[in-house]
């Protein structure tokens, strides 16, 4: 049995994020990082868009406002430290019609409580950020940004080895026990003990939470969110990032514009209900987890709540001309033929029980255990202050 001081579930961005904090703060003690895949960042975090969220749309004083902000700062400052490729390329919330104004105007008061460099502008100066774009009226968002999260948890994944930490992949975990102060982990990579755990497994973070002796208020339900992507002849469409005003009922965008940082632009995504956890496309089909979703009272009553809408997105989901008619009310020229299909991702949507949607960042913790239960969106922007806030959270264990 290896032994060592805590051991982080989950080898994506927050994971890694997490331990790059713990080295700084903790530079003796021993870290080891058990990811379940053969590579790091291999579910949400090496599926995302890539953006750099500015952290307008968040209610003033959550978590998720907070996190955003500080996170995006601290991210920035990591990238051009390790030299790691980032673009404040700027972003529009676009109004299309006279009704979504009043939205509008109450997101950029929102952004302005959160600090963030945000204006209201007409539609010609609309036009000279976006020639492309629809809209009478936007808000202008120029300090958001796309960057490469894989490349990030690449050099975060460096930092902690350089620093003595072991990260360690194809170590699935299989069992989480605590006795006499410590915890002791059973893995497909062999078995750990440490002092403390923490637990960032996204998709899987309420079994894992359940694994380590603690029952999880609700349960993630996950959202398959399907793209395509701009073919380079009209790469010219979008010159940042566009984007729809949101329906405030939801923690969706809407489908989107998004410039990214390796050159392209993906539109999307739609979110249709996963068949599995990990299922990124339609035929992708796990029985346990499709049980769980259609049997857990959070999702029915969700579904019941917001059929109407849930339909929409199953029909964007099947028809491409549906989906070309949702991009066309932010580019009017878009065109069938423009797009290609690009890999989907799937989002670890956590329900309540009531049928809530749980859209703020939850911790859960007990003796020697810290679960992040729930990261969602703008989790990898925040990622980094995600992870100072769960090694302090962690302090009183490791004195």
């Amino acid at each position: 049995m290896q032994k060592t001081d805590i051991i982080i579930v989950g080898g994506g961005i927050v994971g890694l994020a997490t331990a790059y904090r713990l080295v700084q703060t903790y530079p003796g003690k021993r870290i080891v990082i058990l990811e379940k895949e053969a590579e790091l960042a291999h579910h949400q975090t090496g599926h995302n868009s890539g953006v750099l969220h500015s952290g307008i749309y968040y209610r003033p004083g959550s978590l998720r406002a907070q996190n955003c902000r500080t996170g995006k700062l601290a991210m920035e400052e990591f990238c051009r430290e390790h030299e790691v490729p980032f673009d404040l390329c700027g972003k529009v919330i676009v109004a299309i019609d006279e009704a979504e104004i009043v939205r509008l105007e109450s997101i950029l008061e929102r952004g302005q409580q959160n600090g963030v460099a945000c204006e209201m502008i007409d539609r010609n100066r609309l036009l000279e950020i976006e020639p492309h774009s629809a809209g009478i009226q936007a808000i202008h968002v120029p300090e958001a940004g796309i960057v490469d999260y894989r490349q990030v948890c690449n050099r975060l994944a460096e930092i902690v080895r350089n620093a003595g930490g072991t990260v360690t992949c194809d170590a699935r975990v299989t069992s989480i026990q605590q006795s006499n102060g410590k915890v002791v982990v059973v893995s497909t990579a062999g078995d750990f003990e440490a002092t403390c755990l923490v637990n960032c497994t996204g998709l899987h973070s309420d079994r894992t939470t359940k694994l380590g002796g603690i029952r999880p208020e609700n349960k993630i339900v996950p959202f398959r969110g399907e793209f395509f992507e701009l073919k380079p002849e009209v790469h010219h469409f979008v010159r940042g990032l566009i984007y729809p005003v949101p329906d405030p009922r939801f923690p969706f965008l809407g489908v989107h514009f998004t410039r990214v940082i390796h050159g392209g632009v993906e539109c999307g995504p739609n979110a249709v209900l996963a068949f599995a956890r990990e299922g990124y496309r339609k035929t992708d089909i796990n029985l346990r987890d499709l049980a769980e979703s259609l049997t857990y009272p959070g999702f029915l009553r969700m579904a019941l709540k917001y059929w109407k809408t849930g339909l929409g997105e199953m029909w964007r989901s099947v028809s491409k001309r549906a989906f070309v008619k949702a991009l066309q009310r932010l580019v009017p020229e878009i065109r069938s033929e423009h797009l290609v299909t690009a890999p989907s991702g799937v989002r670890a949507q956590l329900l309540g029980r009531d049928g809530s949607i749980v859209d703020d960042f939850v911790i859960q913790e007990n003796d020697r255990i810290v679960n992040v239960c729930n990261a969602p969106s703008p989790a990898a922007t925040a990622s980094l202050n995600v992870g100072t806030l769960v090694v302090e959270r962690l302090a009183s264990r490791l004195t």
